[in-house]
């Protein structure tokens, strides 16, 4: 009996000698909005897979690129306007899934009695460059047969800020008009710092969608890697939807530190939604709006099918039953 006792101590010290497997390192770039808020949760479920996802927060989509380039992030949420510019400047990703949709309003400063597009000739509209508020605001200038420039002589001159100084340049009376993302535009609206103008989703560009960008080297190299990555996104992604509380207690307490409030994150949600789909027509249709307006000053715009990859999604799809 104390051989056997000692033999199973001796077994029970090897076991405690051999180090657990080591997690996958993931190194995700994030941006700081309401809709955005389940890929940054993916940070949450990651274990569960095996990864420890590394979030990296960036001032606007643009600045992921870099990133990527360097090799210094994985996977990346984006608007698909950057996405398909950084693609067509020779950024080496592939849009894996979409993870949000809608997300942007039109608000102008109380007072100048603006209340449509047409109004908007005369005025100073400010604007983050390469996003879809960009390419929203240019879609619906154009409907009106508006012209634009970023210097004075056009109908409206369009000057570019990141996210967070379009709101205090509207404050300030410096813009008469921003095209601005959420929940950003739903506090200036529940301060009454502005009103709204439009949800500028009436041109053939529909709901602006946000895409799942990740590095070619990530995808080819680390293929399970890439899949669980996948896996714990769709399970993120798929909690939100089922549970808005869960959803609204994460983005306020962990993304915004209680920087915005349960009405601000009610009003954003309220213009748009988490999902985790995304279609090669889809792109193919912001892809060809871009060409058109010149957003993203394209001298060769990418082909959709030739980096649209969305059979890891797929896959994790039918692995969750989703």
């Amino acid at each position: 009996m104390k051989l056997f006792r000692h033999a199973f101590l001796v077994a029970l010290g090897l076991l405690a000698s051999v180090p657990a497997k080591a997690e996958d390192v993931v190194r995700l770039g994030n941006l700081k909005f309401a809709h955005y808020g389940a890929v940054s949760y993916m940070k949450e479920i990651g274990p569960k897979y095996g990864l420890k996802i590394e979030e990296r927060v960036f001032a606007k989509g643009l600045d992921i690129q870099p990133a990527i380039i360097a090799g210094e992030i994985d996977i990346g949420a984006s608007a698909l306007e950057a996405a398909i510019a950084g693609r067509a400047g020779g950024v080496p990703i592939f849009a894996v899934a979409g993870f949000a949709r809608g997300g942007a309003r039109i608000v102008a400063r109380p007072g100048l009695g603006i209340t449509s597009i047409a109004d908007l000739k005369g005025k100073k509209v400010g604007v983050t460059r390469g996003g879809p508020q960009e390419l929203l605001l240019i879609a619906e200038l154009r409907q009106h047969g508006l012209t634009w420039s970023d210097k004075p002589g056009k109908d409206v001159q369009v000057l570019y800020m990141v996210y967070p100084d379009l709101n205090q340049a509207l404050a300030a009376g410096n813009l008469d008009v921003i095209s601005q993302s959420e929940p950003y535009a739903s506090q200036l609206l529940n301060r009454n710092l502005a009103t709204e103008v439009i949800k500028p989703y009436d041109t053939p560009m529909g709901e602006p969608m946000r895409a799942l960008v990740m590095s070619e080297k990530f995808y080819t190299e680390k293929p399970d890697v890439a899949l669980r990555t996948l896996m714990a996104f769709v399970e993120a992604t798929s909690a939100f939807i089922a549970d808005p509380a869960l959803a609204e207690t994460y983005v306020r307490t962990s993304m915004f530190k209680g920087q915005i409030s349960a009405e601000d994150f009610r009003d954003a949600m309220n213009n748009a939604a988490f999902t985790y789909d995304l279609t090669v027509d889809q792109v193919d249709t912001v892809t060809r709006m871009m060409q058109e307006t010149g957003v993203g000053r394209m001298a060769k715009p990418p082909v959709a099918a030739e980096w649209v990859k969305v059979d890891l999604l797929e896959k994790a799809k039918a692995s969750l039953k989703k």
